[in-house]
């Protein structure tokens, strides 16, 4: 066998001419620009292209069909090489990236340019040519979550309204709000079938419906809602939010929070023998939370007269106009107006009876009235402030991959990507996520009930009571000295200077004491009495100056001729509410 020349290298190293080069260039395929990395003028390949080459020439991965057959070229023919392949590159374009070969750079590739594609815009089709396997590992990749979105004009298609249950305790609040969702189906028949099951081993299977609603197992061992239980159900004009406040005298703080989120409150009676009395007495829930949804502004007051299929009752109408009459009088004391704002109608919240049919005329030929739910379409629009500033009271918070702050937007809109104040302590924050009930969305306007995630804050950082609003509009107003219009309820004795009680404004909570009595006012004309009185006592209505309890806090508020939503507030003291009133003027 004959030996190989030993001039071929000497010749090579002794005479690097271009011709040379180009005889050897010749064979290689530069056409393969998929395996060629970026050299700055030409296509940017991403992260994941291999780096330029220094020589020594680094060894090829093995998926690479490009061949080195010179492992010890110089400098001037490296050089000459990448020119001649640069060049290549420019004058094909980006019509190369088409050429089919099976190449894990090639995967590469396709799903970088595809991402770059999506993020600039989910609309414009994509002309990068990718094959079925990408696509099937693409489809897996958890970056597909930014298409869950639901994106939407800032108006939705269904007005949301917020509904909060209030009455005594064990009037069937939480049974009827079950109800409406298994009538309405949000709640399907297998789930209740489990709630029956699990409370009837509990020897508690009246309370199953309950159990939609109150969902914490001390709440269903003892049979009462003590947190205000959320839950939801659409009809085909409204989206309706269920407020289930607590109905016991121990958890009013908590139905307070409840009320001030809510646009129609449902007041519920128990028709049974002793249970409406014990309720309606003086000290029972029933004057209370009737007294407490209308501080707290809600528009609507229907008042559903439940369990009249108890056996005591029956459907009789003469219990149901006994319970109406005696309770219209307080109502008109509390500032609603029966037949204009307030409605009373019958139901049965275990059966389902009036919440959305009419039993029949067998059962109960003496009401003509609406049904619960058709009441509740027909409630007129709620003129909502959308262009207003952004102003959300923050009803609970906590920590879930984020900082997340519950709560209904009083006013104005927010989007993903909002840069937000919090006051009162003015820590900027940013809003990355928002989520409507069950839906991941991008935006949410004035009456929603929401959960926003927010950057730049920690869970600690945030009370309840703190207020969002937008950086682009005056932030809501801060105070801890103010001037309160207020009507004194219930009260054993006087009230003096140095009187301490709890206030609640909004879903703030803070103790206050009384500074100093301005001026009394007469109930009926409205005009001043008594400069500078020496006390004030029940049924009596005054203003006053208030100042926070501890040193160096402040709550947000506003005046009410400004915005009446963060201008209520109520006064408790010993367990039950002594005044309710409007804040006039904040002085510092």
């Amino acid at each position: 066998m004959d030996e190989p020349p030993t001039n071929w290298d000497q010749q090579e190293e002794e005479n690097p001419s271009v011709s040379t080069a180009a005889s050897k260039f010749s064979g290689l395929n530069v056409n393969a620009v998929e395996f060629i990395p970026s050299f700055g003028t030409g296509l940017s390949f991403g992260s994941k292209a291999p780096s330029v080459p220094t020589p020594p020439l680094p060894k090829t991965p093995p998926s690479t069909p490009v061949v080195v057959r010179h492992t010890h070229e110089t400098e001037s023919n490296l050089a000459q090489k990448l020119n001649i392949i640069t060049n290549q590159i420019e004058s094909n374009g980006q019509q190369k990236i088409k050429e089919d070969f099976p190449t894990r750079e090639e995967d590469e590739l396709a799903d970088d340019q595809n991402e770059r594609m999506m993020d600039d815009s989910t609309t414009m089709p994509t002309t990068t040519t990718v094959n079925k396997t990408t696509l099937a590992a693409s489809s897996t990749v958890p970056k597909e979550k930014k298409n869950i979105v639901i994106k939407r004009d800032i108006v939705r298609k269904k007005e949301p309204v917020n509904i909060v249950f209030c009455g005594h305790v064990d009037a069937g609040k939480s049974t009827i709000g079950g109800q409406l969702m298994f009538l309405t189906g949000q709640v399907d028949k297998r789930t209740l079938e489990k709630y029956q099951n699990e409370a009837r081993e509990k020897s508690r299977e009246s309370w199953y419906l309950s159990w939609a609603l109150d969902t914490n197992e001390e709440e269903r061992e003892k049979g009462k809602t003590v947190e205000v239980g959320r839950a939801w159900f659409e009809t085909e004009k409204k989206h309706f939010i269920i407020l289930d406040a607590p109905g016991h005298k121990c958890f009013v703080p908590n139905m307070i929070g409840g009320a001030a989120q809510a646009d129609i409150a449902i007041l519920v009676i128990s028709a049974r023998k002793g249970e409406f009395e014990t309720g309606f007495e003086r000290g029972g829930q029933t004057r209370e939370h009737a007294m407490l949804v209308k501080t707290a502004g809600v528009r609507y007051l229907v008042v559903l007269i439940n369990k009249m299929d108890d056996p005591t009752v029956n459907w009789d109408q003469a219990r149901y106009e006994e319970i109406r009459d005696k309770l219209t009088p307080y109502l008109k004391k509390c500032g609603f107006k029966p037949g204009e704002d307030t409605i009373f109608m019958p139901c049965s919240g275990m059966s389902g009876a009036l919440l959305k049919e009419h039993p029949g005329d067998q059962i109960l030929p003496w009401y003509k009235g609406p049904t619960f739910i058709e009441y509740l379409d027909s409630v007129p629009s709620f003129n909502r402030s959308i262009d207003g500033p952004l102003r959300m009271p923050i009803v609970e918070r906590y920590k879930e991959m984020g900082t997340i702050v519950m709560g209904k937007i009083e006013s104005g809109c927010c989007r993903v990507g909002d840069r937000c104040v919090l006051m009162p302590n003015r820590t900027r924050v940013e809003v990355t996520n928002i989520y409507y009930e069950d839906i991941e969305t991008d935006s949410c306007v004035c009456g929603e009930n929401v959960r926003l995630k927010l950057k730049n804050v920690e869970e600690e950082e945030i009370s309840i009571g703190f207020i969002l609003c937008d950086t682009q509009q005056e932030p809501c107003g801060v105070g801890r000295v103010f001037d309160a219009q207020i009507a004194i309820l219930e009260h054993k004795s006087i009230i003096c200077p140095g009187y301490s009680a709890v206030l609640h404004i909004h879903a703030a909570v803070a103790e206050v004491q009384l500074k100093k009595l301005i001026t009394l006012i007469d109930r009926k004309t409205g005009d001043r009495t008594q400069e500078h009185p020496r006390f004030i006592k029940q049924d009596q209505v005054g203003i006053a100056r208030f100042e926070l309890s501890q040193a160096g806090q402040a709550i947000c508020m506003e005046p009410f001729k400004h915005f009446p939503q963060l201008g209520r507030f109520t006064l408790r003291d010993e367990g039950r509410t002594v005044a309710v009133g409007k804040v006039l003027k904040i002085i510092e």
